[in-house]
Parts: C-alpha cells; sequence; structure tokens
C-alpha cells in the first residue's frame, strides 16, 4: 500500500490519528522511532527553522518542497504538509499540489486566507470570498496524480467572521471536493464541538501551545469527533528552548558537559542516523562485491 493510501486509511480509521510536526529530516526521524504512525510538516515551524523568521508567507514553494523531500527519503512514515494558500491563484494551487506530490507527500491542506498569509493564531487575518477557496479546492483536487493524495481545505474564518461562517464554508469546500477539513483556532471546547457536528466531513484538529485552542487530551479530541490531531510547533518550540540552555550553559560554564545527560552523544547519535548501515553497505560494494567479481586483482596483488 503506497503512503497515500496509508494516510487515507489511518484517518478514516476508529481511532484519532496524532501527527507529531516535524521541521526537517531529523526530526521527522524521531517521530518515526518512538512509533508515530504519520508525519507533519507546517509552515510555522519550517519557517523558524529554516529562516529563524515567522510564519508569514516568506518560505518559498520550492524551499517548502525541498523540506518535504527531505523528510519522505529519510522516513517509511506518511508526511502531511502546509500548502500555505496554494501560493496564489488557481493555477499556482495546481503547480503547488504537483510539486508536493512529486516529492513523496501523502496529504496538504491549502487555506482562505489572503496572500501574504500568517500564523493561524496570529492576529489580524483576513480571507477570500468563499467562492474564491472552492475554486482553489476543486483545481487541488484536479491537479493531483494519486487520488488517495489527501487534500484537506482550512479556514480562518472564525477570527475574522465567526464561527457560523466558518462551519458554513467548511461544508462548501467539503462540496468542492476537499478529503478533509479544518476549521483554523476555535478558542473554546463548545466550538470545537459545534465543528464536528454541524461539518459532514472528517476533520482535523490542532494543538499550538500557548495558541488560541485549548489543548486536550487525544482522546478527549477523539470523543469530540475529531479524526486528526496535528501538534505542529512543538519539535521547534522544544528544540529552541534546548539549545538556548545548551549554548547558554557553554557562555556560563565554559564547557558542555554539565548538558551530557540531555543529549543524545556520540555513538548513540551515530546509531540514530543510521551509520551503521551505510557502513554495511559501503562493505558491500566495496568488499564483498570487489572480491567476488575481481578476484584475479586480488590474486595478481
Amino acid at each position: 500500500m503506497n503512503k497515500t493510501s496509508i494516510l487515507k486509511k489511518l484517518i478514516l480509521d476508529d481511532d484519532i490519528l496524532v501527527m507529531p510536526g516535524a521541521h526537517d529530516a531529523l526530526s521527522s526521524k524521531i517521530i518515526e522511532i518512538v512509533g508515530f504512525k504519520a508525519v507533519t510538516m507546517g509552515g510555522y515551524a519550517a519557517s523558524g527553522a529554516s529562516l529563524a523568521k515567522p510564519d508569514v508567507s516568506l518560505l518559498t514553494l520550492t524551499e517548502y518542497v525541498n523540506i518535504a523531500r527531505n523528510i519522505v527519503q529519510a522516513v517509511d512514515l506518511p508526511l502531511f504538509v502546509d500548502g500555505d494558500t496554494g501560493h496564489g491563484n488557481v493555477t499556482n494551487v495546481q503547480r503547488t499540489v504537483r510539486e508536493f506530490e512529486k516529492a513523496g507527500v501523502a496529504g496538504l491542506f491549502i487555506e482562505d486566507q489572503v496572500y501574504p498569509k500568517r500564523c493561524g493564531h496570529m492576529e489580524g487575518k483576513q480571507i477570500i470570498p468563499t467562492a474564491e477557496m472552492a475554486a482553489k479546492i476543486k483545481a487541488a483536487v484536479d491537479a493531483r496524480v494519486d487520488e488517495d493524495l489527501v487534500i484537506m481545505a482550512r479556514t480562518d474564518a472564525i477570527a475574522v467572521s465567526g464561527i457560523d461562517e466558518a462551519i458554513e464554508r467548511g461544508n462548501i469546500y467539503r462540496e468542492a471536493g476537499a478529503d478533509m477539513i479544518f476549521v483554523e483556532a476555535p478558542t473554546s471546547r463548545e466550538e470545537m464541538v459545534r465543528v464536528n457536528r454541524e461539518i459532514k466531513a472528517p476533520t482535523l484538529a490542532i494543538q499550538i501551545e500557548g495558541g488560541k485552542t485549548p489543548l486536550l487530551h487525544t482522546k478527549e479530541l477523539e470523543e469530540l469527533g475529531f479524526k486528526v490531531v496535528v501538534y505542529p510547533n512543538a519539535t521547534v518550540y522544544a528544540t529552541a528552548w534546548a539549545l538556548k540552555e545548551l549554548w547558554g550553559g557553554l557562555m556560563r560554564d565554559g564547557t558542555t558537559r554539565n548538558f551530557m545527560d540531555r543529549m543524545i552523544c556520540f555513538d548513540d547519535f551515530n546509531n540514530l542516523v543510521g551509520l551503521d548501515k551505510i557502513r554495511e553497505l559501503e562493505t558491500h560494494y566495496y568488499k564483498d562485491l570487489f572480491e567476488s567479481v575481481c578476484p584475479f586483482l586480488i590474486n595478481s596483488r
């Protein structure tokens, strides 16, 4: 089964799908090692890690795609990515879908903010007309080659026009062909209940530490009706905190020795990134095959 089909099945399973966020290949590898079934990559974390800039449409499509491609090559998990606004109009949306699909992602979402967008939990958002966004979703669906590539529609209407319009838009985007709906930044449990009761589609919840949406246990989110929950920023937040502690300690103490109980050190890190497999491959080609294919060269020495 290919990764797109795996992701679609995981979304439709009875148990909620928990997708931690990665900002690069290494963070995705750790997500795989600890046992999660899928991984996501959002623009907030990718922009913060790659550019040290906020999520305000500074990261380009090609930069996004390169990060996604590295993650796909690093892990066997399905990858679900942030397609932002589709990086333009309907023709840009179609290129966005095709580029991500060629990179090997299993799904992506398009949102209805005005470009340049901003993180869904920031103030001052604006949204495009409903019909324009519905056209983008239709264009995205038409552009995919694999019918199992998951296309999700995100609406930021709560912050602009309220929960009623967000729900109305969610249902319209579903009719336009979206496989899943994401209502961004509900501010209460009651709004989260309404999203699942009134939108006739699989729904996604986002959990952002310090954001507008209540942080709930995954089982509670499942009971509310969400099919997927993502934690897109936790990895980059934790990484930033750890690096601040590490380098602050070096500046203060003159050594990193005091931080070693919070590190994966040399040998363990080499194992994490697969050095043993690289060495086995080198041995296979440079020693085992060489000796079997060219014994006359060895004997003539």
